[in-house]
C-alpha cells in the first residue's frame, strides 16, 4: 500500500481509504496467521502483539464511523473486537509460558500443561477468524493486494542468552515495612477472592450458571486491578532486580501475585469477549446472526472452560499456596512484643478508642491481638476490639494486653497514655506527635 497516498493530505482520506489504510497491517498479519495455522511456537509475543495494535485502531475507526449500526461493517467490526481480545489474552498467556521457569512456584508441570491447552484454543481460535476476515474484507473492498508479514518479523523474545549480573538487588530504604504492607495486603485479597470457591472442574452446564451470573469481567477486572498495584508497590519498594539472584524468599512470593495478575488479565479478556459478544443480548437479526457466526469460530463452550477451568481454578490454587509465603515474610519481618495498658477512663471501649486502636494496628500491618482475661481478639478489627469492650466492662478489668507487632505496640502504648484520643466524657483531646496520623 502506498503509505503517501500519492501526495493526498492524510486528513482528506474518505472512510473507504481509511478503512483501507488500517486494514492493511491487520490483514497481513491475519494472512500470516492463515499460512501459520495454529502452530503455537509461530505465535509470538511480537506477533500477538502486532494483532492487539491493527485490531484496536481498526476497530476504533469503524466504531468512530458508526459500524456498530451498520448492517453492512457490524461483522467486520466484531471479527476485529474478536481478534484484539484473543490476542490480548494470548500475549498474557504466553508471558506466562515464557517466564514460568523463573516463577518459584508449585505445580508447574500442571500449570505449563494446561496453560499450552489454553495457548492452543487461541490460536486456533485465531486460526479460524483469520480466513474469515479476510473474506470479510475482500467483500467490503477493505484492503488492496497485501502479503503476508515474513515470520521473521515476529521473532520470539525469548533466548538462551543471560547478560550480566552486575547490579545487586539491595535492601532498600523501609523494605521491611513494605513488605509487610504488601504480605497483609496479599493475604486481604486472597481472603476476599475466596467468595469464588473452587473445588472441581465445572460441566457446561456449570460453566453457563456461574457466568456472568457470580464470575463476570467486572468483578475479575476488579481484581485484576488489585494486584496490579500489589505488584506495582512490590517493584517500586520492595525490589527491583530480576529473578535470579536475591532474597528468594521474597521473589518467590512475588511469584505467586506475578502469576495470578496474569491470570486474571486472560480471564477479563475472555469473559469480556464472552459477555460482549457471545452473550445473546441483542433482538435485531443482525446481531444474532453475528453472534451464531462468532459462535462457530470460537466455540464459547471452550472459552469457558479456559476461563473457569483454568483461569479460576489456578488464580485459586495461588492464592492459597501463596499465602504460606506471605505468612512466612510476616514471620521474618514482624519483631513481637508485648504491652500491658490501662482501658478507657470511664467510658472503656467504645467506639472513639475502639477505632483507633484499629487504626493504629491497620497502619503497619503486622498482627497483634488484644488479650483480656486468656481471651484472644483482633486489635484490627473495630468489632473485635468493641466485643472484647463488652467483656471487659461486665468483668470490671482495669488493664489489657496487647501482644504482636513492636511497631504498633509503641503507638498503642503513647495512645493508652493520653487515654485513648479523649477525655473522660468522651470528648476528643489532641493527640502527641507521633500518633497524630489518627487524625
Amino acid at each position: 500500500m502506498n503509505g503517501s497516498n500519492d501526495g493526498k493530505n492524510i486528513c482528506d482520506l474518505s472512510f473507504a481509504e481509511r478503512v483501507r489504510f488500517y486494514s492493511h497491517p491487520y490483514i497481513r498479519c491475519l494472512l500470516y496467521v492463515d499460512a501459520s495455522g495454529s502452530d503455537r511456537s509461530l505465535f509470538t509475543k511480537s506477533m500477538y502483539s502486532r494483532l492487539i495494535t491493527s485490531s484496536h485502531l481498526l476497530e476504533d475507526l469503524l466504531d468512530f464511523h458508526g459500524a456498530k449500526n451498520n448492517s453492512n461493517w457490524y461483522f467486520y467490526r466484531e471479527l476485529s473486537a474478536a481478534v484484539r481480545h484473543l490476542s490480548l489474552a494470548g500475549y498474557s498467556q504466553k508471558h506466562i509460558l515464557n517466564r514460568l521457569v523463573f516463577y518459584d512456584i508449585d505445580r508447574k508441570d500442571d500449570f505449563r500443561k494446561y496453560g499450552e491447552i489454553v495457548a492452543d484454543f487461541i490460536n486456533s481460535s485465531l486460526a479460524s477468524l483469520a480466513p474469515v476476515i479476510i473474506a470479510e474484507a475482500r467483500r467490503l473492498e477493505a484492503f488492496e493486494d497485501a502479503e503476508p508479514y515474513p515470520a521473521s518479523e515476529f521473532p520470539d523474545v525469548v533466548t538462551g542468552e543471560k547478560l550480566a549480573y552486575d547490579i545487586d538487588d539491595e535492601d532498600k530504604d523501609q523494605q521491611q515495612d513494605n513488605i509487610v504492607r504488601v504480605a497483609n495486603e496479599f493475604l486481604s485479597i486472597a481472603d476476599e477472592f475466596d467468595t469464588y470457591e473452587f473445588y472441581e472442574a465445572y460441566d457446561r452446564e456449570g460453566l453457563i450458571a456461574l457466568v456472568p451470573e457470580k464470575v463476570n469481567e467486572v468483578s475479575i477486572r476488579r481484581f485484576e486491578m488489585l494486584v496490579h498495584n500489589l505488584q506495582s508497590s512490590f517493584d517500586t519498594y520492595v525490589i527491583h532486580g530480576g529473578f535470579r539472584f536475591g532474597n528468594r524468599r521474597r521473589k518467590q512470593f512475588r511469584s505467586y501475585f506475578s502469576v495470578i495478575f496474569h491470570l486474571l488479565q486472560i480471564m477479563g479478556r475472555f469473559l469480556h469477549f464472552y459477555e460482549r459478544h457471545l452473550i445473546e443480548v441483542g433482538y435485531k437479526n443482525i446481531y444474532k446472526e453475528v453472534r451464531e457466526k462468532l459462535s462457530t469460530l470460537v466455540p464459547p463452550d471452550l472459552l469457558l472452560d479456559c476461563t473457569i477451568n483454568y483461569g479460576l481454578h489456578f488464580v485459586n490454587h495461588y492464592f492459597t499456596t501463596g499465602r504460606a509465603a506471605a505468612e512466612e515474610i510476616l514471620r521474618e519481618n514482624v519483631q513481637k512484643g508485648m504491652i500491658r495498658v490501662p482501658i478507657p477512663k470511664d467510658l472503656g471501649f467504645h467506639c472513639r478508642p475502639s477505632l483507633l486502636v484499629a487504626k493504629v494496628v491497620q497502619k503497619y500491618g503486622g498482627q497483634v491481638e488484644m488479650v483480656v482475661n486468656g481471651d484472644r481478639f483482633d486489635a484490627g478489627s473495630v468489632l473485635d476490639v468493641q466485643w472484647a469492650g463488652g467483656k471487659i466492662q461486665k468483668e470490671k478489668i482495669q488493664e489489657v494486653v496487647f501482644e504482636g507487632d513492636v511497631r504498633a505496640l509503641h503507638d498503642l502504648e503513647i495512645l493508652a497514655g493520653v487515654n485513648y484520643g479523649e477525655d473522660r466524657m468522651g470528648k476528643g483531646i489532641s493527640l502527641p506527635k507521633d500518633i497524630q496520623y489518627l487524625r
